[in-house]
């Protein structure tokens, strides 16, 4: 059980603390209801361009990371479709400081033109080096858009084009800032061996008088049901064939997102759940297959991933992937079965609880879906899960008509 307090300061910061006395640290964790969903299809990528522009100094920070290092911390941040988040620790009595640097950058992110070309620059060599130079890197740009037909779920969060990013102007920029980045839109945690009362007097003075920002209310188009099959295939030179499944699902405060979540896992969470056991070890057609959801606040995606040996036919190795999926409907799961995932599911909760920053993350995320309490229902919510709940959601998942399907690699068009 995560503890915590909570204080709404007038321009509608959230601030949430957790007080953790057996660590000498504090945990700061700032996160920014925008993600790249909310970009305009014309303009993707902003989130994340401001994921490093955030970094480029204050109207009284000129060297943010200079400053944190000088008292002790380290930071980092991330980007995804659906939020970014800040996020630092340091010593424990240090924790003015991160009020500081956090409070400026919200008030009063240093904007300029030749901080702009360096990141954007910065970002152009990202999308070459992690989606076009790498090795299988661009599938997702690929996939996306074949899954997604509306839902700004069809780009990632690099964007639609790097265009985007090299074109942007500082207007556009400090217009996007000024829509996202402010108190209303945002919630802090701090976790930590650190006083509530003297969080929350810090939250006053730094936060207080920064101006709440503008409402915004998302207007996102919903993605249409899926109603036949999509495939695509890209030839590519890598050492392997990569086939990538994709079904939609339900959104991440849906019922039945544990249960599904549950579903990834009996498939491909660790090396005796189905795919390993069966097509790793047993048969030996794959070199590597996995599992997950991707666990977007909107409606996301089951993945089921595989790199079939080269001696396997592409698709056979296919009909194996969604044979074992298909299983899962077909035929009730045991009870021992069910129980071993969701000890494993306990097994992680159990070690978030134990890391500071890992709360401080957890707070601010399930207070964004509309209570940090839903932090400490999670191990309840996948216990609740039968088996015959597992069978029904894998039906209504496991279709041919709501399958995306990419094949990636050297063999060209597959069926």
């Amino acid at each position: 059980m995560v503890k915590f307090h909570r204080h709404i300061l007038s321009n509608g910061l959230r601030v949430l603390v957790h007080r953790d006395e057996t660590t000498p640290l504090a945990a700061v964790n700032i996160l920014y209801d925008v993600g790249a969903r909310d970009e305009h299809p014309e303009r993707t990528g902003f989130a994340h361009l401001f994921e490093h522009l955030m970094f480029e100094g204050s109207a009284n920070v000129p060297r943010f990371d200079y400053e944190l290092q000088h008292a002790g911390g380290e930071n980092n941040a991330f980007t995804t479709n659906d939020i970014t988040n800040y996020y630092l620790s340091l010593p424990a009595q240090n924790l003015e400081t991160a009020f500081w640097l956090e409070s400026d950058r919200m008030l009063a992110l240093a904007f300029s033109s030749e901080k702009l070309l360096t990141q954007q620059n910065v970002v152009t060599e990202e999308y070459r080096q992690s989606y076009l130079n790498q090795p299988y890197g661009d599938a997702w740009l690929l996939m996306r858009p074949l899954a997604y037909d509306v839902h700004p779920y069809r780009w990632a969060t690099i964007g639609k084009d790097i265009s985007h990013i090299r074109d942007a102007t500082l207007q556009d920029v400090k217009d996007f800032f000024h829509t996202y980045y402010h108190p209303a839109n945002a919630i802090l945690t701090v976790t930590g061996n650190v006083e509530e009362s003297r969080v929350f007097e810090l939250a006053e003075k730094w936060f207080g008088d920064i101006p709440p920002g503008p409402l915004n209310i998302r207007k996102l188009p919903p993605e249409p049901l899926q109603k036949k099959e999509k495939r695509l295939s890209a030839k590519r030179d890598v050492p392997q064939h990569q086939i990538y499944m994709t079904f939609h699902m339900c959104a991440r405060n849906h019922p039945d997102f544990h249960t599904a979540d549950l579903i990834s896992d009996m498939l491909a969470n660790g090396e005796s759940s189905r795919l390993p056991a069966r097509l790793l070890h047993d048969q030996k057609v794959f070199s590597e297959v996995n599992a997950y959801v991707t666990g977007n606040l909107d409606p996301g995606l089951l993945v089921i991933a595989g790199k079939p040996h080269l001696e396997t036919d592409p698709a056979e190795a296919e009909d194996m992937l969604w044979k074992e999926a298909y299983d899962l409907v077909a035929n009730a799961v045991t009870e021992r079965e069910l129980q071993k995932v969701k000890n494993r599911v306990e097994a992680s909760q159990t070690y978030s609880e134990s890391n500071v920053m890992a709360k401080a993350m957890n707070l601010a995320y399930y207070e964004l879906q509309g209570d940090a309490g839903l932090y400490n229902k999670q191990i309840e919510n996948y216990q609740r899960v039968k088996a015959e709940d597992i069978q029904r959601v894998a039906g209504e998942i496991f279709r041919r008509d709501n399958l995306s399907v990419l094949h990636y690699g050297n063999s060209g068009t597959v069926k």
